[in-house]
């Protein structure tokens, strides 16, 4: 019998938003994949939570996670938790759930505490349409690269930010997105919990931004979209006489104007055709 990965989240802050479900499953399983052993032996000891635990990490998932995959097909459970909230999310959590998978391992996630959708809730933007992006790429090559990509996102779009790094990051997300309303949320869950929010600009001019503490996650608005000009009926025989001036077939014309008009081609053509008629 194969064993069975758990994904437990645990507390972004608070101590006590960590569910009885998880507090058990951890308690039960022979084993704690974790980021920071020291970290989560401190949520351990608070919840006396005597299993083992084992070291995984960004650094060592690719040796580390072959051999947790080895317990798991010898029948053992495991538990793999984030230093803080839902693992796998912007977490190596997600090269794990990738071998369990490939190698037919049932995998349980429980529900609970993320980070980015607890700041999304109470920031005021849309909640609708979201994407996550998490942290930006560190090379600003790759950084620009996959910003060009969200310019004209409508989603309201959410990243994960560290301390050292929020200001240097708000710059590059005015000057690649351009000055958008946006809501920033810092220590969530903990006693200085703090929402700021404002334009980008007025963000990174914000005192506190200046000599950042804690976590941040960055929230900003969608992009608006870009209105068009409905063309006037009128203007339809000449727009189409253009197009076909420039090489475009008469039926091919017809179809651009109507798209533009936000018309049927069918209602374009006919009106073309019923005044040359008329013309003639």
């Amino acid at each position: 019998m194969k064993g069975t990965l758990y994904l437990v989240p645990t507390p972004i802050g608070n101590l006590q938003d960590m569910t009885y479900r998880a507090v058990a499953t951890l308690r039960d399983v022979a084993l704690i994949a974790c980021e920071d052993t020291r970290h989560t032996r401190l949520l351990c000891r608070h919840y006396e939570i005597a299993t083992p635990l084992f070291s995984y990490h960004e650094h060592n998932k690719d040796t580390a996670g072959p051999k947790l995959i080895e317990r798991l097909l010898a029948g053992e459970d495991i538990a793999q938790v984030s230093d803080a909230g839902m693992p796998a999310i912007a977490d190596p959590g997600s090269d794990l759930v990738e071998r369990a998978v490939a190698a037919g391992i049932t995998i349980v996630p429980l529900p609970g505490a993320n980070a980015a959708l607890t700041a999304l809730i109470a920031s005021g933007l849309d909640t609708k349409t979201f994407r996550f992006i998490g942290f930006l790429p560190r090379t600003k090559a790759k950084r620009e690269a996959l910003l060009a990509t969200l310019t004209d996102e409508p989603a309201t779009l959410l990243f994960y930010e560290a301390p050292h790094r929020l200001g240097e990051t708000l710059a590059v997300l005015q000057g690649m997105l351009g000055d958008r309303s946006a809501v920033i949320a810092r220590e969530l869950t903990k006693k200085f919990e703090t929402f700021y929010r404002g334009s980008l600009a007025q963000l990174r001019e914000h005192a506190d931004m200046k000599a950042p503490r804690g976590e941040f996650v960055i929230m900003i608005a969608g992009a608006k979209p870009v209105e068009t000009e409905v063309l006037a009926k009128e203007s339809w025989p000449r727009a189409v006489a253009e197009l076909v001036a420039q090489g475009i077939k008469y039926s091919a014309a017809c179809k651009a104007v109507a798209e533009q008009a936000g018309v049927s081609r069918r209602e374009v053509y006919s009106h073309c055709l019923s005044l040359q008629k008329e013309a003639h």
